[in-house]
């Protein structure tokens, strides 16, 4: 029976699945993400190789990585939870390693592919993904294709400025979204805010450890009802809005879906206030368009790949 090998590479944890063309799942590998030079790749190929049967019953790989990438000449330019790759020849590198066709992806961009293929997009051939998580990324499909741009870089998603005079975000430039509007963004104003004399339950849930507080424990209190917490996501649901509002004016999909921890596990208290500031930004109610949760949790990574490498190699 013939079959796919897909591999979600994250600063966290290196997944690997076997899966048949209709993604019904074969066989799984996971293992922590290493943090000295060298050893991802090694953990890369035990993944593979404790889901791989016979070799011939294999019609390709799908690979997802982090950092920027070139899918069409299969190098990573740069990864930065993953030390050594730079200008890393990922997809050479597996190809001899295995024998097999090999295709290499952004991980957002696959996981906007796995909700397009198996997931909320279903149906749709104008997808709109966003991840809201420790960082903000994307991935649009235009017309029934997924938009990569010339070296692979397009729909950076999480790197349009929504407010020029804001914090500084992890890229080096200014009031990006990801700057305000992630994970490790909210907790920081939370923390800031706290310190600078805000009540809110999460002190109480932080034992008074202001400096352990993270979004995490923003959307449990929200969730709870503390009006702090509400507010701080109202904030960054604006902001997000707002962006969406200039994503739908430029590539009019039929649905945005959201996912990431902090999107899935805060649900409503984000949603509302972006559904709102979407609607107040936006040209005309021409544009509207569902913003629904992504499906697939933790397995979207490992779809999308399987997605591009059936597409790539059907």
């Amino acid at each position: 029976m013939a079959s796919y090998i897909a591999v979600d590479v994250g600063g966290t944890n290196i997944r690997a699945a076997r899966y048949t063309p209709d993604g019904q799942l074969l066989a799984r590998a996971h293992y922590d993400t290493p943090t000295h030079s060298g050893a991802a790749m090694e953990r890369i190929i035990a993944a593979i190789t404790d889901v791989m049967p016979d070799p011939r019953e294999v019609r390709a790989i799908g690979i997802g990585a982090p950092g920027p990438l070139d899918p069409k000449t299969g190098i990573v330019l740069r990864a930065p939870n993953l030390p050594g790759w730079e200008d890393f020849p990922l997809r050479e590198t597996m190809e001899k390693r295995f024998g097999l066709p090999t295709t290499i992806g952004n991980d957002a961009n696959m996981a906007a592919m796995g909700e397009w293929k198996f997931g909320a997009g279903r149906g749709h051939d104008d997808v709109l993904y966003l991840t809201i998580s420790t960082g903000i990324g994307g991935g649009v499909i235009s017309g029934g294709r997924l938009v990569v741009g010339a070296r692979g870089l397009a729909t950076e998603l999480g790197h349009v400025t929504v407010a020029p005079d804001g914090p500084v975000c992890g890229c080096g430039q200014r009031g990006h979204l990801e700057a305000l509007a992630s994970g490790p963004a909210i907790g920081l104003t939370a923390r800031i805010r706290l310190h600078g004399g805000a009540e809110s339950k999460i002190t109480e849930m932080v034992g008074g450890e202001i400096d352990s507080v993270t979004a995490k424990h923003v959307g449990m209190a929200a969730l709870a009802g503390d009006e702090f917490a509400i507010g701080l996501l109202n904030e960054a649901g604006t902001y997000i809005g707002r962006a969406i509002a200039d994503f739908l004016h430029m590539f009019n999909p039929s649905i945005v879906i959201l996912g990431g921890g902090v999107a899935i596990n805060v649900g409503d208290p984000l949603f509302r206030p972006a559904r709102k500031a979407m609607q107040q930004r936006w040209m005309g109610s021409v544009y509207d368009c569902a913003i629904v949760p992504a499906q697939l949790g933790d397995d979207v990574g490992l779809l999308g790949t399987l997605a591009l490498a059936m597409e790539t190699y059907p």
